[in-house]
């Protein structure tokens, strides 16, 4: 089994960081990184459509800029939006005001968000502190693995059904890396969730 859900410290270190969501009902989010990406978004959206589900997608700036019918797609079909930096930045690796600034460039290309994930969650505490300013900061408590090359289907498959739980943040990938184990188990997944009563939110 994966560890999926982050350790106690890191909620104490960042409290204003959105792990999951608290909800008394069997709400669960559905997420999406990096894209958009001609080939995957449109397969992701076709599924979510005949599925009758809604979700975020993080979306990566200079992808938008070279796809950007996609995000239009993305908003036409009412799933939600976020930013995901404008060149995927890892803020571990990158000096403050450098990964603001990518974060920022990234916003002028979808004037109305209030969502941000850090690609791949790695973020510092005064980055962290900036950015809580203007966004909600989502992370997650559910990452599926679908970038994991030579993973079995039921390995993905398994570490979202018997991890989640009410308020959980799932994380897929909205690129060529992750499509080929996206297209063998997100349907799947979302058929099993809704059976298990799960309805999906986009409510932040």
């Amino acid at each position: 089994m994966f560890f999926v859900r982050p350790s106690w410290i890191f909620h104490y270190i960042f409290p204003k960081i959105i792990w999951r969501k608290e909800t008394l009902s069997k709400e669960i989010w559905l997420t999406f990184d990096d894209g958009p990406e001609p080939e995957v978004t449109s397969w992701i959206l076709s599924t979510l459509n005949e599925l009758q589900v809604k979700a975020t997608f993080f979306l990566v700036g200079k992808n938008i800029i070279k796809f950007p019918a996609l995000i239009k797609s993305i908003k036409r079909n009412k799933h939600v939006i976020g930013n995901h930096s404008f060149s995927h930045k890892n803020g571990w690796l990158t000096k403050h005001d450098a990964y603001i600034e990518d974060v920022k460039r990234c916003q002028q290309l979808m004037k109305d968000n209030t969502l941000f994930r850090p690609p791949y969650g790695k973020l510092s505490f005064r980055q962290q502190k900036s950015i809580n300013k203007h966004y909600k900061i989502i992370l997650w408590d559910i990452l599926s693995m679908d970038f994991k090359e030579n993973i079995p289907k039921d390995k993905i498959i398994d570490n979202v059904l018997e991890n989640v739980e009410p308020g959980s943040i799932i994380v897929f990938h909205n690129n060529l890396k992750s499509f080929a184990n996206l297209k063998l188990t997100l349907k799947e997944i979302i058929l099993e969730l809704k059976k298990n009563g799960f309805v999906f939110s986009t409510t932040w």
